[in-house]
């Protein structure tokens, strides 16, 4: 899996950073990459084409709240894809009134989609686990509605020992597949194998917690709790703390904070206030590291693997 920002900005878009959006690359079935979105800034079809990622390739958008640097991007990231022919299907899941502003300014603007779009309005809990990817979204001390998400990877079943297999005489044949998912087969002279016995332990799978805006909040611990990686907010230097807990937001040291206390292996800080330059970024890195060692902070088109 690879996270690549399209926009670390808050509230405004400024000549350093677009409007809020992350993409997390993700392999299904072992090999077919897909695209998932999280917030959709203003311009973040733009950001699209500043970057190497393939529109077509986007299958899901993940909204943490309503204010318009987190879903002004949409009406025309989707039109856009519309025009460029993109058949494929998105799914959009968000706060309530998600659909509502969605089709409003498809329907005003006169716009239309050519693909199947679905949009499912969320709430607290299980968003949805396809086998692969269990996601869930957790509530944010915003001022609006807002969520954060947990992505967590289905454990991996471990290699099959093809050699050890062999050794015993069970020939290869189409029942390796079976036996890779642990099943049990009947050979031909009868004997019975099963898969389990022949398989490595298994491969434990990631944890991403992706928070919206937030000012600190309890349930943060649940949220990234033993994350590899929390992505969260860190819109204001720590002596403005009093400043960005009113408006919903948090603190460099705030973020560090969170970090710590989950036990991440990693943490990304990301959405910060346009007074901000890249200048200062160092100054706010060293404040999250005297708290949490194993922080980066995020730009435009930066990449990190998880």
């Amino acid at each position: 899996m690879q996270l690549i920002f399209l926009g670390t900005g808050a509230g405004a878009p400024s000549l350093q950073r677009n409007a809020t959006a992350i993409v997390l690359i993700v392999s299904k079935h072992g090999d077919t990459e897909n695209y998932w979105l999280f917030d959709c800034g203003e311009s973040t079809q733009n950001q699209f084409m500043r970057s190497s990622l393939k529109p077509g390739k986007l299958q899901k958008i993940f909204i943490t709240h309503l204010h318009g640097d987190h879903i002004f991007g949409l009406p025309g990231l989707l039109t856009s894809r519309s025009m460029a022919k993109i058949l494929k299907p998105i799914t959009i899941y968000g706060p309530k009134g998600i659909r509502l502003f969605i089709e409003t300014a498809l329907r005003i603007s006169g716009s239309f989609t050519t693909f199947p779009l679905e949009i499912i309005e969320i709430k607290t809990g299980l968003v949805f686990d396809d086998g692969e990817f269990r996601i869930t979204a957790w509530p944010m001390n915003h001022v609006v509605e807002c969520y954060g998400y947990r992505i967590e990877q289905h454990n991996k079943i471990g290699c099959l020992d093809a050699i050890r297999l062999k050794a015993e005489g069970i020939p290869c044949g189409p029942w390796y597949r079976q036996l890779k998912e642990g099943k049990c087969i009947q050979l031909e002279d009868g004997r019975k194998i099963n898969g389990l016995e022949y398989l490595s332990p298994s491969i434990k799978g990631k944890i991403l917690a992706i928070f919206g805006d937030t000012a600190p909040t309890s349930i943060a611990m649940q949220l990234a709790a033993n994350a590899d990686v929390i992505v969260h907010e860190t819109t204001l230097e720590a002596s403005l703390m009093k400043k960005a807990n009113q408006r919903g937001h948090s603190t460099t040291v705030q973020a560090a904070e969170v970090a710590k206390q989950v036990g991440a292996v990693r943490m990304i800080g990301t959405h910060f206030s346009s007074r901000y330059l890249f200048q200062d970024q160092e100054r706010l890195l060293a404040e999250c590291r005297t708290v949490f060692k194993d922080t980066y902070l995020a730009f435009d088109f930066a990449v990190f693997k998880i």
